[in-house]
């Protein structure tokens, strides 16, 4: 039996082969670095992706606590310009009473103003330079007519300086006895909270 290749054939090849064998050694080596590359692309489209959506998430966090605190600066002017960072005036507010008292027609008129305390907040949340402090008042009263009574819980809600926050009031008419229309036919019993904020570095310094 003939041998198709030599031990000749073989030598005058074997630049061949060798060429042969590193072609398709470089093959290999060419289809494993594509598909490392590949790989690497894809790892590295993943990781900037990450990267991108943690940067939008950032750059949208940002965004809110500027939006609040623009919020919370207007708000806070829109207090200190409703004269509620100041000290608590009860004469003022007696006096504003007897005012309302007079001007709405208020037969009798009972009140009485609690010590002023530190408000607990929603959530427990806490602010770092100012204390909300409340005052709870609790009136009763007496008028006329139930348009008068209440005109005088509006305006009494409405303080030209401050907050006054209405937090419960019950209102019913009075049986009358007589046909004296200057009887009063409404009576109630309200209560409110005076609602103030107070430097923390002023409190601490006094």
């Amino acid at each position: 039996m003939k041998a198709v290749f030599s031990q000749e054939g073989f030598r005058t090849l074997r630049l061949s082969w060798i060429a042969l064998a590193l072609a398709v050694f470089a093959s290999g080596a060419l289809g494993f670095g594509s598909y490392w590359y590949l790989q690497k692309e894809k790892r590295d489209s993943v990781v900037s992706a990450g990267r991108l959506k943690a940067a939008k998430a950032r750059t949208e966090a940002i965004k809110r606590e500027i939006e609040d605190m623009r919020t919370s600066s207007r708000l806070f002017q829109d207090l200190l310009d409703k004269g509620v960072l100041q000290e608590e005036r009860r004469l003022d507010f007696i006096e504003r009473l007897d005012q309302l008292k007079a001007g709405h027609r208020i037969d009798s008129l009972e009140y009485d103003i609690e010590p002023q305390r530190l408000l607990t907040l929603a959530g427990g949340r806490v602010f770092n330079s100012l204390d909300v402090m409340g005052t709870r008042v609790r009136f009763r009263f007496k008028a006329l007519h139930e348009g008068d009574a209440l005109a005088f819980l509006e305006e009494l809600s409405n303080p030209p300086r401050g907050f006054n926050a209405i937090s419960r009031c019950h209102l019913q008419r009075i049986e009358r006895a007589s046909t004296d229309f200057s009887n009063p036919r409404v009576e109630g019993s309200c209560s409110l909270e005076r609602i103030s904020l107070k430097d923390k570095a002023t409190a601490r310094a006094s």
